[in-house]
């Protein structure tokens, strides 16, 4: 299709909510959204040029848009989530972890089963889930075994077969695990009162089956069948046991549904809880990778539906971070306080974990993946226009301005590049004017990569606050490289970031990566200089003291070096040993003034 031909499907787009598609010239498609008014949101598109380039290296592939009419926003999300699934579009976002879940089956049958399984199948038997870990899994049918004795054998126990005496009891039966219903040794009546407790137990409904055990309980103590209401009482611990492990907060808080997320500049986790009567009876993080710098609000929007669908969820009340539009069913909360606020506090430290858990893998698995992610989080952190891939960063080192000097380190792709660090002896400045040398050691820095035409970094950091930021401005101008090279300045005290021309420094949390990296550089750049200074000030120290003797020249001075190595060994030297080595006249010189300022 032209362009005109987009233009005029552009104009006569309807103002309803819908699904957009956009095509490619191969017909494939390319992206799927969502949109409350289908005109606006896809004429967006193309009536500016977006700032995240894949938006816009996206809009000049579209060759054909279709789009679909739905009902309400509602209907949209859902239509958004199965096309996406469907064609799995290249610059829609990736929901992964589609794996097959585990749930508890009970089934349809005379004395039912109650077992796990990862195959649903249509034929009128109960499933409760799906649950993200098997171990959840397990501790639920090991609870429900302590406290129930169900059947486990697959025989098809209908009166007729029990009444002819088909089955025999197994060694379950023999074990107290199972009550025999194959031969008729449990009425039905009390087997499917068991599985109405099971049933409500599953869904996260302890009060109930614990007010009926009590009542039972206690009627066995009346009767005085001891042996029965003790085997109650242990039941009623099992399951209150369970119980103080699975509440957290206000049992009051029930069939509710908890979403947060917490994202970086190429993923974001969704963390979700289902809650039933206090008790978080399901957890699960989905990871999304992002496409097209996505919103967290457009990614939560698209999560919550996903895993809707994925677990066949029913509540209608959602606790959530921030706004989001789901439509006229639900019930949005958003947590202030209380227990509301601990809840999803607590969800976003799930997600927060599972974060750190991935990361810490792909530093394993991917390390490539592992430095681009944290460089795309330094771009986004420190508000520059491309990826920081080549830092440098810039120290001054004096003593009440003896010897200064100053030192550049190099890091690429957030590791240091040593062969490329370099010291600069101070030529241009005189006392102790850290301003000045700045100026002088970026300026040479520059001027001389301009010079041999190597590449420029894409960010510099300046040890120092807004004194030395505008120093080192001067010598970016001086070269015309100003606006061509992001810089920044780190103070000390607080770790404050300063900006060219902006009197508000910007704080990064303490805990980011981007902090902890310019902090490397600081250190390295600190480290490097200091090692200089000493270097040269201990040379300058030594050379000074043979220099102090009058009618002692620099190549005396060497000579005596080589033979004896240091200053030191000169002191302690005897006359012949002197003589030997520069003659007797200057032997007796320099004999003569350490005999006078003998060395401790």
């Amino acid at each position: 299709m032209s362009i005109s031909s987009i233009e005029i499907q552009l104009q006569t787009l309807p103002n309803t909510p819908g699904v957009y598609q956009f095509y490619d010239s191969s017909g494939a498609v390319i992206y799927v959204g969502k949109a409350k008014n289908l005109k606006n949101r896809v004429r967006s598109y193309f009536n500016k040029v977006h700032d995240y380039g894949k938006t816009n290296v996206l809009v000049k592939k579209i060759i054909d848009i279709r789009h679909i009419v739905v009902e309400s926003e509602t209907d949209a999300l859902l239509l958004e989530n199965n096309l996406i699934k469907k064609y799995q579009p290249r610059y829609n976002v990736l929901l992964k972890d589609d794996k097959s879940y585990p749930w508890i089956c009970i089934k349809n049958e005379r004395f039912p089963r109650v077992f796990h399984t990862r195959r649903l199948i249509k034929d009128g038997s109960e499933y409760f889930g799906p649950y993200t870990s098997i171990k959840t899994v397990y501790t639920l049918l090991d609870l429900i075994k302590g406290l129930f004795p169900l059947r486990t054998c697959k025989y098809d126990l209908s009166e007729e077969k029990i009444d002819s005496r088909k089955y025999k009891v197994c060694l379950e039966y023999h074990l107290g695990n199972c009550k025999g219903a194959c031969e008729a040794k449990e009425h039905e009546s009390s087997y499917q009162d068991n599985i109405i407790t099971i049933r409500e137990i599953l869904k996260g409904n302890f009060k109930n089956s614990i007010n009926v055990f009590k009542i039972q309980m206690k009627s066995y103590a009346d009767r005085q069948e001891f042996e029965a209401a003790q085997s109650l009482k242990e039941k009623l611990q099992i399951l209150e046991n369970y119980q103080a492990k699975s509440t957290i907060v206000n049992p009051k808080i029930s069939n509710v549904d908890v979403f947060s997320i917490v994202s970086d500049e190429g993923f974001a986790y969704v963390n979700f809880l289902q809650l039933s009567h206090g008790a978080i009876i399901r957890s699960h993080t989905l990871e999304i990778k992002k496409k097209l710098q996505e919103s967290d609000q457009n990614l939560l929007e698209l999560a919550i539906t996903e895993i809707r669908q994925r677990f066949s969820l029913e509540s209608n009340e959602l606790y959530v971070p921030f706004e989001v539009d789901l439509g006229p069913d639900f019930k949005i909360t958003i947590p202030k306080v209380g227990d509301k606020k601990k809840l999803m506090e607590l969800s976003i430290r799930n997600a927060k974990y599972h974060r750190l858990d991935q990361l810490k893998q792909i530093k394993i698995t991917d390390p490539e993946r592992h430095e681009g992610r944290i460089m795309a989080q330094m771009k986004s952190d420190l508000r520059l226009s491309e990826i920081p891939t080549h830092i440098e960063c810039f120290d001054n080192s004096n003593i009440q301005g003896t010897h200064p000097v100053a030192a550049c380190v190099v890091f690429k792709n957030g590791k240091p590049s040593k062969k490329e660090y370099r010291h600069f002896n101070i030529k241009s400045v005189e006392g102790p004017d850290d301003f000045a040398s700045m100026t002088e050691v970026v300026y040479r820095r520059y001027k001389r990569l301009l010079k041999e035409n190597k590449p420029l970094p894409q960010l510099v950091i300046i040890d120092g606050g807004k004194g030395q930021l505008s120093a080192s401005l001067k010598s970016l101008e001086a070269l015309k490289l100003r606006g061509k090279i992001a810089i920044i300045g780190i103070a000390k005290r607080l770790e404050e970031l300063y900006y060219p021309g902006d009197p508000i420094p910007l704080y990064l949390d303490k805990k980011s990566e981007t902090l902890k990296i310019i902090q490397q550089l600081r250190n390295e750049a600190h480290r490097f200089g200091i090692e200089h200074h000493r270097n040269k000030r201990s040379k300058t120290a030594l050379n000074s003291e043979l220099e102090s003797i009058v009618g002692i020249g620099q190549k005396t001075i060497l000579e005596l070096l080589k033979k004896f190595k240091s200053v030191q060994r000169v002191s302690f030297a005897k006359l012949d040993e002197l003589e030997h080595v520069v003659g007797a006249s200057k032997a007796l010189i320099i004999y003569n003034y350490y005999q006078n300022n003998p060395r401790e």
